[in-house]
């Protein structure tokens, strides 16, 4: 059987509304789950009833897992909302996600791996970046490898990004993040207040820089409420955000990679796979929480 991967952190989401399971690695498997994809969250929980709850939900929206147990409690974050739903993460430290252990189960999914998705974050820890990396060199060579970069507070360095770009064969990054990264690997400086996918040929120039140094297949930049792209060494897609009402934005970028990554895998196009991305992320925005169940027209 092939295998679509999110490899990482498994978590609550503690939203002024209630919990909500989250973790980009397990949105991610969820949303990629709903386009008929054998997906599965790989991260690790406590021997604890926040674990017992991770298992309970994913077993009943029927998404396979591998989450041992370790000797840790199962992750949560304190998510504050601004006005326009934009979240606020306060990440706890020392849980069961960053001690993932590199199990013969984990291993044995990596050679069936069609496609996995990590992140920075999940790597900020010895214990679990170990496995992270481990898996990702037993993978096929032809599968797709996305670094979903997910920069959160302090939680990276510059190793780890650079590690995992070696390692990948598509970035996901947004317009802040890519402001950090643009100087920290090519020496490249932001304008005065003025972010660098504010200037659009400034961006693609960037952008096509990460992809010949770390020999990408793609780079997808997503620009919150404005626009996003997809680029490829020869190809750019462009797509406008949808106006929507949006209830809160959690999990809406980890819907639009796995949507973009399922229809890329379903043998779609990179305009195709964008604009599907665009549609599902819209549609995150409009509802409570990470996971949500796609409606059948948008899904198709």
């Amino acid at each position: 059987m092939q295998y679509v991967i999110g490899l990482g952190e498994a978590l609550f989401d503690c939203l002024p509304t209630g919990r909500k399971l989250g973790g980009a690695p397990a949105n991610f498997a969820f949303h990629a789950s709903q386009f008929g994809l054998n997906s599965c969250a790989v991260s690790a929980i406590g021997n604890d009833e926040l674990g017992r709850e991770i298992i309970d939900t994913l077993t009943g929206v029927g998404l396979r897992y591998q989450l041992p147990r370790v000797a840790y409690p199962t992750g949560t974050v304190q998510v504050t909302l601004s006005g326009e739903g934009i979240p606020q993460y306060d990440i706890c430290q020392g849980v069961a996600w960053d001690n993932i252990p590199y199990t013969e189960e984990i291993a044995a999914l990596a050679p069936e791996t069609i496609a996995v998705c990590f992140g920075s974050l999940a790597q900020r820890n010895g214990v679990s970046r170990a496995t992270i990396q481990a898996f990702l060199d037993a993978m096929p060579a032809d599968s797709l490898r996305v670094f979903d970069i997910n920069l959160r507070q302090n939680w990276y360095n510059k190793e780890v990004i650079e590690q995992s770009l070696d390692r990948c064969n598509v970035l996901k990054i947004n317009d802040e993040e890519l402001d950090v990264v643009a100087p920290m690997l090519l020496d490249v400086a932001t304008t005065e207040g003025k972010l660098i996918a504010e200037d659009e040929a400034k961006a693609t120039a960037v952008c096509h820089q990460l992809i010949d140094r770390y020999g990408l297949k793609m780079l997808i930049l997503t620009c919150g409420a404005t626009c996003s792209y997809v680029f490829s060494p020869s190809e750019m897609s462009k797509q406008l955000t949808p106006k929507v009402q949006v209830a809160d934005t959690v999990g809406a970028g980890d819907s639009f990679t796995a949507a973009f990554v399922a229809q890329i895998l379903l043998g779609k196009s990179m305009q195709e796979a964008h604009e599907m991305a665009v549609r599902v992320s819209a549609f995150v925005c409009t509802q409570a929480g990470a996971m949500p169940i796609l409606p059948k027209e948008i899904i198709g």
